[in-house]
């Protein structure tokens, strides 16, 4: 069954943009965040993130400080030529990197950097976490481009009735 769930995921997530969006809005918020931990192991126990990629292709992390003085030492720079090599200011004001896809994204879906990756790099898509309810905006894109946040969005509405 679930791997029917995951059949043509991108084409049913974007068709059921409105009602991922009202069921955020409805649910109950302390149902969702007690399934959640379990909706994160059974979705990442069939999705394999290396063969998707899509968040190191079309998302950036924010880097926060702590992340760029890892990140630069890892790779032997000077954290301002780590900035000005590989980062921006959004309109946020916070660091993302300057172009898509991530320049530490391998030709084989692998991070470059994985053990010293962003802390959003490290939560996303936040499956397990509750800014899965508390951020539906968040919740919302990145069920339209990841099958995981999809699998677990799917779960959810099939479990909780609004």
């Amino acid at each position: 069954m679930s791997e029917d769930l995951l059949k043509n995921w991108e084409k049913k997530a974007a068709e059921r943009t409105k009602s991922y969006k009202s069921f955020l809005q409805k649910a109950n918020k302390n149902k969702v965040l007690e399934l959640l931990p379990t909706l994160h192991e059974e979705a990442f126990e069939r999705i394999d993130c290396l063969a998707c990629a899509n968040c190191c292709k079309n998302y950036s992390p924010r880097f926060k400080t702590p992340d760029i003085r890892r990140i630069s030492k890892l790779l032997g720079m000077k954290e301002s030529v780590f900035i000005e090599t590989y980062l921006t200011l959004d309109e946020e004001g916070d660091y993302v990197v300057k172009s898509s896809p991530c320049p530490f994204l391998g030709t084989d879906n692998a991070c470059s950097i994985y053990e010293d990756r962003p802390s959003d790099c490290r939560r996303f898509p936040y499956t397990d976490e509750d800014v899965f309810i508390k951020r539906p905006a968040l919740t919302l894109k990145n069920t339209s481009f990841c099958p995981a946040a999809y699998f677990v969005m799917e779960k959810l509405t099939e479990k909780i009735k609004t």
